[in-house]
């Protein structure tokens, strides 16, 4: 994922967060879930930094996202406890993954810092974006 992309994505992240009165963290991974591109907003806390960072990775590194994930994540799921892996992982929303116009993934957004409700919409926002510029 290019630097440009990931900008973007936090740009359009950040907008739908002020309209919505949210101060969120997020982040923009490549398909490998290395981080390309942060952003913590002025009054977001400190805590969900981390967060939006594993919200990216889990969504990039199984091509899924993460609320999706976390349907069996739960206890007695089929991958309950996939949080423990890859250097930690997170299975709610947030987490949303970035596809090219050939449909590949090409990384993830993750963001935090809200109610999980709207860090998924936030993301899914970021993924629009994205979206709409590669079309």
């Amino acid at each position: 994922m290019r630097s440009a992309l990931a900008q973007q994505i936090l740009t359009a992240v950040q907008d739908a967060a002020t309209e919505g009165g949210f101060a969120v963290c997020a982040t923009v991974v490549d398909e490998a879930a290395h981080p390309v591109a942060f952003v913590r907003m002025d009054g977001a806390q400190r805590g969900p930094a981390e967060v939006s960072l594993r919200k990216a990775r889990t969504a990039a590194l199984f091509g899924t996202d993460s609320a999706e994930l976390g349907q069996e994540a739960r206890p007695g799921g089929a991958i309950y406890t996939l949080e423990h892996t890859n250097g930690g992982l997170i299975s709610f929303g947030g987490g949303v993954v970035v596809r090219d116009a050939d449909g590949n993934t090409i990384g993830a957004v993750g963001v935090a810092g809200a109610t999980v409700a709207a860090d998924e919409e936030l993301a899914q926002t970021g993924a629009r974006t994205a979206a709409a510029i590669l079309a």
